[in-house]
Protein backbone atom coordinates (compact mmCIF):
# COMPACT_ATOMS: atom_id res chain seq x y z
CA UNK A 1 0.00 0.00 0.00
CA UNK A 2 1.21 3.37 -1.26
CA UNK A 3 0.82 6.27 1.52
CA UNK A 4 0.57 9.90 1.89
CA UNK A 5 -1.37 10.27 -1.13
CA UNK A 6 -3.98 12.81 -1.44
CA UNK A 7 -7.12 11.78 -3.77
CA UNK A 8 -10.42 12.01 -2.74
CA UNK A 9 -14.07 10.34 -4.66
CA UNK A 10 -16.72 12.73 -5.69
CA UNK A 11 -19.84 12.21 -7.24
CA UNK A 12 -20.89 15.07 -9.63
CA UNK A 13 -24.48 16.02 -10.58
CA UNK A 14 -25.25 13.08 -12.54
CA UNK A 15 -24.58 10.58 -9.62
CA UNK A 16 -21.58 9.49 -10.88
CA UNK A 17 -17.98 9.46 -9.42
CA UNK A 18 -14.62 11.15 -9.75
CA UNK A 19 -11.70 10.47 -8.46
CA UNK A 20 -9.88 13.57 -8.01
CA UNK A 21 -5.95 13.68 -7.68
CA UNK A 22 -5.36 16.34 -5.82
CA UNK A 23 -1.41 17.00 -6.20
CA UNK A 24 1.01 16.15 -9.17
CA UNK A 25 3.15 13.61 -8.54
CA UNK A 26 5.05 13.34 -11.72
CA UNK A 27 5.33 16.77 -13.65
CA UNK A 28 6.42 17.26 -17.13
CA UNK A 29 6.25 19.34 -19.83
CA UNK A 30 7.28 17.43 -22.79
CA UNK A 31 7.96 14.41 -21.37
CA UNK A 32 7.22 11.96 -18.80
CA UNK A 33 10.05 9.76 -16.73
CA UNK A 34 8.24 6.21 -17.35
CA UNK A 35 10.99 4.53 -15.25
CA UNK A 36 9.49 6.47 -12.00
CA UNK A 37 6.24 5.76 -12.49
CA UNK A 38 7.38 1.96 -13.40
CA UNK A 39 9.28 2.17 -9.99
CA UNK A 40 5.91 3.73 -7.92
CA UNK A 41 3.59 1.25 -9.40
CA UNK A 42 5.57 -1.71 -7.95
CA UNK A 43 4.66 -0.24 -4.74
CA UNK A 44 1.22 -1.54 -5.14
CA UNK A 45 2.13 -4.53 -6.24
CA UNK A 46 0.78 -7.50 -3.77
CA UNK A 47 -2.12 -5.30 -2.75
CA UNK A 48 -6.16 -6.07 -3.20
CA UNK A 49 -8.81 -3.59 -4.08
CA UNK A 50 -12.63 -3.49 -4.31
CA UNK A 51 -14.75 -2.44 -7.15
CA UNK A 52 -17.58 -1.37 -4.99
CA UNK A 53 -20.57 -1.67 -7.52
CA UNK A 54 -19.37 -5.30 -7.99
CA UNK A 55 -18.13 -6.76 -4.96
CA UNK A 56 -14.82 -7.63 -6.95
CA UNK A 57 -11.86 -8.08 -5.84
CA UNK A 58 -9.18 -6.68 -8.24
CA UNK A 59 -5.23 -7.68 -7.70
CA UNK A 60 -2.30 -5.98 -8.15
CA UNK A 61 0.14 -8.72 -10.06
CA UNK A 62 3.70 -8.16 -11.13
CA UNK A 63 2.80 -7.48 -14.60
CA UNK A 64 1.11 -3.61 -14.03
CA UNK A 65 4.00 -1.45 -13.82
CA UNK A 66 5.62 -2.94 -16.91
CA UNK A 67 2.29 -2.90 -18.89
CA UNK A 68 1.31 0.52 -17.67
CA UNK A 69 4.29 2.48 -18.82
CA UNK A 70 5.80 0.48 -21.77
CA UNK A 71 2.45 -0.49 -23.62
CA UNK A 72 1.79 0.45 -26.85
CA UNK A 73 -1.40 2.53 -26.25
CA UNK A 74 1.20 4.51 -23.46
CA UNK A 75 3.59 5.00 -25.88
CA UNK A 76 1.10 6.81 -27.92
CA UNK A 77 0.17 9.16 -25.66
CA UNK A 78 1.49 13.00 -25.56
CA UNK A 79 1.31 15.86 -23.43
CA UNK A 80 -1.55 16.43 -20.66
CA UNK A 81 -3.13 12.73 -21.69
CA UNK A 82 0.50 11.05 -20.91
CA UNK A 83 0.66 13.39 -17.69
CA UNK A 84 -3.11 12.52 -16.96
CA UNK A 85 -1.73 8.54 -17.52
CA UNK A 86 1.09 9.23 -15.30
CA UNK A 87 -0.86 10.39 -12.34
CA UNK A 88 -3.96 7.99 -12.33
CA UNK A 89 -0.83 5.98 -11.30
CA UNK A 90 -1.05 7.70 -7.76
CA UNK A 91 -4.95 6.71 -7.40
CA UNK A 92 -5.15 3.37 -8.36
CA UNK A 93 -7.01 2.05 -5.35
CA UNK A 94 -9.72 4.82 -5.79
CA UNK A 95 -10.10 4.16 -9.78
CA UNK A 96 -10.60 0.08 -8.88
CA UNK A 97 -13.57 1.15 -6.35
CA UNK A 98 -15.46 3.53 -8.50
CA UNK A 99 -15.12 1.15 -11.51
CA UNK A 100 -18.62 1.06 -13.42
CA UNK A 101 -20.08 -0.63 -16.88
CA UNK A 102 -18.27 -3.99 -16.64
CA UNK A 103 -17.97 -5.32 -20.37
CA UNK A 104 -16.24 -9.00 -20.94
CA UNK A 105 -14.17 -10.20 -23.66
CA UNK A 106 -13.22 -13.38 -24.82
CA UNK A 107 -8.88 -13.57 -24.46
CA UNK A 108 -8.40 -14.29 -28.37
CA UNK A 109 -4.21 -13.78 -28.30
CA UNK A 110 -1.96 -17.02 -27.75
CA UNK A 111 -0.04 -14.47 -25.72
CA UNK A 112 -2.21 -14.14 -23.13
CA UNK A 113 -3.48 -17.70 -22.34
CA UNK A 114 -1.58 -17.70 -19.35
CA UNK A 115 -2.16 -13.98 -17.66
CA UNK A 116 -5.99 -13.88 -19.44
CA UNK A 117 -7.01 -17.28 -19.72
CA UNK A 118 -10.50 -16.54 -18.48
CA UNK A 119 -10.78 -13.62 -20.97
CA UNK A 120 -10.39 -9.81 -20.05
CA UNK A 121 -12.61 -7.32 -18.27
CA UNK A 122 -13.08 -3.32 -18.60
CA UNK A 123 -14.71 -0.89 -16.48
CA UNK A 124 -15.08 2.82 -17.15
CA UNK A 125 -13.90 5.53 -14.72
CA UNK A 126 -13.45 8.74 -14.52
CA UNK A 127 -10.90 11.10 -12.78
CA UNK A 128 -9.46 14.75 -12.55
CA UNK A 129 -6.18 16.56 -12.58
CA UNK A 130 -5.19 20.00 -11.30
CA UNK A 131 -4.90 23.08 -13.36
CA UNK A 132 -2.83 25.59 -12.03
CA UNK A 133 -1.97 29.54 -12.79
CA UNK A 134 0.92 30.40 -10.55
CA UNK A 135 0.62 27.88 -8.15
CA UNK A 136 -3.42 28.91 -7.90
CA UNK A 137 -6.26 26.58 -8.86
CA UNK A 138 -7.57 26.99 -11.33
CA UNK A 139 -10.44 23.95 -12.50
CA UNK A 140 -9.96 20.02 -12.63
CA UNK A 141 -9.40 18.41 -16.12
CA UNK A 142 -11.77 15.20 -16.22
CA UNK A 143 -10.65 12.62 -18.11
CA UNK A 144 -12.37 8.96 -18.98
CA UNK A 145 -11.00 6.22 -19.14
CA UNK A 146 -10.94 2.32 -19.04
CA UNK A 147 -9.39 -0.50 -16.49
CA UNK A 148 -8.30 -3.27 -18.26
CA UNK A 149 -8.19 -6.68 -16.34
CA UNK A 150 -7.68 -9.64 -16.62
CA UNK A 151 -9.48 -12.74 -15.15
CA UNK A 152 -6.57 -15.21 -14.80
CA UNK A 153 -5.98 -19.33 -14.30
CA UNK A 154 -5.97 -18.74 -10.48
CA UNK A 155 -9.47 -17.37 -10.67
CA UNK A 156 -8.02 -13.97 -9.49
CA UNK A 157 -8.34 -10.89 -11.19
CA UNK A 158 -5.71 -8.15 -12.12
CA UNK A 159 -5.28 -5.24 -13.36
CA UNK A 160 -3.16 -5.00 -16.37
CA UNK A 161 -3.32 -1.51 -17.58
CA UNK A 162 -5.41 1.79 -18.37
CA UNK A 163 -6.44 2.62 -21.81
CA UNK A 164 -8.41 4.54 -23.34
CA UNK A 165 -7.68 7.77 -21.74
CA UNK A 166 -9.73 10.85 -23.02
CA UNK A 167 -9.91 14.54 -21.32
CA UNK A 168 -13.58 15.58 -21.82
CA UNK A 169 -15.08 18.11 -23.58
CA UNK A 170 -17.94 19.34 -20.74
CA UNK A 171 -17.48 21.84 -19.08
CA UNK A 172 -14.36 21.15 -16.24
CA UNK A 173 -15.16 20.91 -12.16
CA UNK A 174 -14.76 23.90 -10.52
Amino acid sequence: MIKNRNISIITDENNKKIVFINDIRFKGKRSMNWEDIKEYLKGYVGDCYEISEFAEKIYIGNELPEEYTGSESRKSLHGANAKAKANAATAIPELINIATNRKFQENTKEKHNKDAQNGWYRYDVRFGIPVYNDDILVRYNIYGARLLINHARNGKKYLYDILALKKETSRPQQ
